[in-house]
């Protein structure tokens, strides 16, 4: 563990003080292979955590785990012409194999439709057989030129759901559904509030007819995309030649979806709540929930060390993911260790604690202190945690709304983003051409359409054309 190594600050230079933080924090750290990263144990009991919660919730909608290969061959990457082309420069090829040249080129998945629907085409027969809902949790393999710990890596770990169907509708319905599981698992276990619509034509998923996402604000003020879901339609079911038999006994290719996060939620995590101190994890999330610290001098080290026994026992046997720290080093470099991992709650016990049967507590998010008597711990902790949970949700939406600015010019638009910074809410045409004029000067993007984007008549913010509603621009990761 780190020992009292000052973050840079937020304010100074949040790229740096994001890297130091998630390298003395030891979410993860650089692999010898450019782009890779090494996740470590705190950053992966985090995804674990998230892994956890979203694969009970895929599972309430009837969702099946499945493994598919990560070798592709290409040629089934090219029978999809639009979704090869969105991918083509981030593409990881193999050509040899066994020390020989392979027959074949095998491409390291990027994602796996090709390879799904490919399998599925000679097994899916009759309308009874759907809908198929599958996910696989996995690793893909992006190459990508500029990196981001869990932010934007060559390779990172995520998964990927895929459905097929009988109807548009219901096509349509599931893409929808699977946005709104991603929503209730950042908003109401990661307490991270979220913008959710659709995405413009050209900032949708290579292939897709329809692609919807959830953008986050994070403390810089640019956009994390943090989910996506796809419906497909028939693209993928007609170019690998997927159909069935319906109820008329009439064959028709089926209607399909994907959708997918990745541990970019990780990193998503560290930018919405972090301080200059460390990490800030919500008690639904963190990897350990409570860390005691006994304090004590040499001669009543045994009597609070047995008395900080007790109490992590009886914690865990609550249900708490608990620790404490035996080790032999000042209690204040305790204090910054825990701090800078994001504990939610510190409870300190020293030798007038355990005379007393009291306990000191810490929350981390306010760093608030509270001395309370240990045989209320059951039931204050709860009411802590729920509060702290609320809390935090709460600060991030205040800090995304007021950093969400409704402009009417371009040249509002330039001066917003420059000075204020965040997002933006501005009429758009629809053109192709403004989207592109606007990135190019701005460097600004459509981050979505947001579905509570009501009809607005209006002019687009860029060419003055008649606009129908707003939508958000934002720099982003």
């Amino acid at each position: 563990m780190a020992i009292n190594q000052k973050l840079t600050k937020r304010s100074d230079d949040f790229a740096k003080w994001y890297n130091e933080l998630i390298l003395k924090s030891e979410l993860a750290d650089y692999s010898p292979v450019r782009g890779c990263m090494i996740i470590l144990p705190l950053g992966y009991a985090l995804w674990e955590n998230v892994q956890r919660l979203m694969d009970q919730e895929f599972k309430k909608t009837q969702v099946e785990n499945v493994y598919f290969p990560a070798l592709i061959p290409l040629s089934l990457l090219q029978k999809e012409a639009e979704h090869v082309e969105g991918f083509s420069p981030q593409l990881a090829v193999v050509t040899h194999g066994g020390g020989k040249e392979l027959a074949e080129p095998l491409v390291i998945r990027p994602t796996s439709e090709t390879i799904i629907w490919q399998y599925y085409a000679d097994r899916l027969q009759s309308y009874r057989q759907l809908p198929l809902l599958i996910n696989q949790w996995c690793n893909v393999m992006r190459w990508e030129m500029r990196t981001r710990l869990f932010l934007r890596t060559t390779e990172f770990l995520w998964q990927e759901g895929h459905t097929a169907h009988a109807t548009p509708a219901e096509a349509e319905e599931r893409a929808l559904m699977m946005l709104g599981v991603y929503r209730k698992v950042l908003e109401e276990y990661m307490a991270i509030p979220c913008y959710q619509g659709v995405k413009s034509s050209q900032e949708k998923f290579a292939g897709a007819e329809n692609s919807y996402s959830l953008e986050v604000m994070v403390q810089d003020f640019k956009a994390v995309q943090a989910a996506t879901s796809h419906n497909f339609g028939q693209r993928f079911s007609k170019a690998f030649g997927v159909t069935f038999l319906n109820e008329q006994d009439e064959r028709q290719h089926v209607y399909t979806t994907s959708w997918g996060s990745s541990t970019r939620l990780i990193g998503t995590l560290v930018m919405v709540h972090a301080d200059d101190r460390g990490l800030v994890l919500p008690p639904r999330i963190a990897r350990t929930q409570i860390v005691i610290v006994p304090i004590s001098d040499s001669e009543n080290r045994k009597r609070v060390f047995d008395a900080a026994g007790k109490l992590e026992n009886t914690l865990r046997e609550q249900g708490y993911t608990v620790k404490a720290d035996y080790r032999d080093i000042k209690p204040v470099h305790k204090f910054y260790d825990w701090e800078l991992r994001g504990v939610p709650l510190r409870i300190e016990i020293g030798l007038k604690e355990v005379t007393a049967e009291e306990a000191t507590l810490v929350q981390r998010d306010t760093g608030k202190k509270m001395t309370v008597r240990q045989a209320e711990l059951s039931e204050l902790i709860p009411g802590i945690f729920e509060e702290m949970q609320r809390r935090m949700f709460e600060r991030a939406l205040q800090f995304r709304d007021e950093h969400t600015y409704v402009v009417n010019s371009f040249k509002e638009f330039r001066e917003v983003l420059e000075e204020k910074k965040g997002f933006l809410r501005a009429h758009w045409c629809g053109s192709n051409s403004c989207e592109n004029d606007i990135k190019s000067e701005t460097e600004a993007t459509i981050r979505t359409i947001p579905f509570d984007s009501e009809p607005e008549t209006g002019e687009c913010v860029y060419c003055g054309k008649p606009s129908g509603r707003r939508v958000l621009f934002a720099k982003a990761y």
